[in-house]
């Protein structure tokens, strides 16, 4: 078992810092949403923050040396994590190159997606759900080639890298994409059946 170091407490206040200030954002700019597309934009701004402003900087880390080498502030949130997953402090190629497409196409999709939601976008639904197969299929190539080679980089050792950093920060991922999915099917599904029935003629 592991205990609650300084740079764990300061990891884990920075990921709440980081939804603190999606729901903030959420609430002054979803102003004329419903309260469950409020709870959306609270999501993809937490989305957006979170991959422009952790793992963008994973990414420049990795690019130009290692989180292990490296003694820039946020490398040191890495090496936490890579405490439970070895190879993001190793600049391992699948994880970096699957970083750079989050940042830059997840991370756009989401504000796009913002957008889209506040302004009532007719394309909102598509972006959604581009967006949510992104996150799911990045989560799958993460973790799926690892699980085939018997899991040799993680650490499931002790609750706090198993169910706080692999399950729980990695499980958001697949739980709230795979919401948002269904959310534009009935969505989706509600627009057809408009579509398709009669306008009734006032005499």
């Amino acid at each position: 078992m592991v205990a609650l170091n300084p740079v764990t407490v300061w990891s884990l206040l920075a990921c709440a810092a980081q939804l603190a200030l999606g729901y903030v954002l959420a609430q002054r700019l979803g102003k004329t949403c419903s309260p469950p597309d409020t709870w959306v934009l609270v999501w993809l701004f937490y989305d957006a923050i979170v991959h422009f402003t952790l793992e963008g900087p994973f990414v420049y880390l990795s690019l130009t040396g290692t989180v292990a080498t490296s003694d820039n502030i946020l490398a040191s949130l890495w090496k936490e994590y890579g405490n439970a997953d070895a190879r993001w402090l190793h600049a391992d190629p699948t994880i970096v190159s699957l970083e750079m497409l989050t940042v830059v196409v997840d991370g756009l999709l989401a504000v796009i997606l913002i957008y889209a939601i506040i302004k009532d976008k007719h394309y909102r639904h598509f972006i959604q759900i581009t967006l949510c197969v992104c996150e799911l299929y990045g989560g799958w190539m993460t973790f799926c080639p690892d699980w085939l080679l018997g899991s040799p980089n993680l650490s499931t050792e002790n609750w706090l890298h198993l169910w706080v950093y692999l399950v729980f920060f990695n499980g958001i991922w697949v739980v709230v994409p795979g919401l948002l999915l269904w959310q534009s099917w009935l969505g989706l599904q509600k627009l057809h059946h408009e579509k398709k029935t009669p306008v009734k003629k006032h005499r």
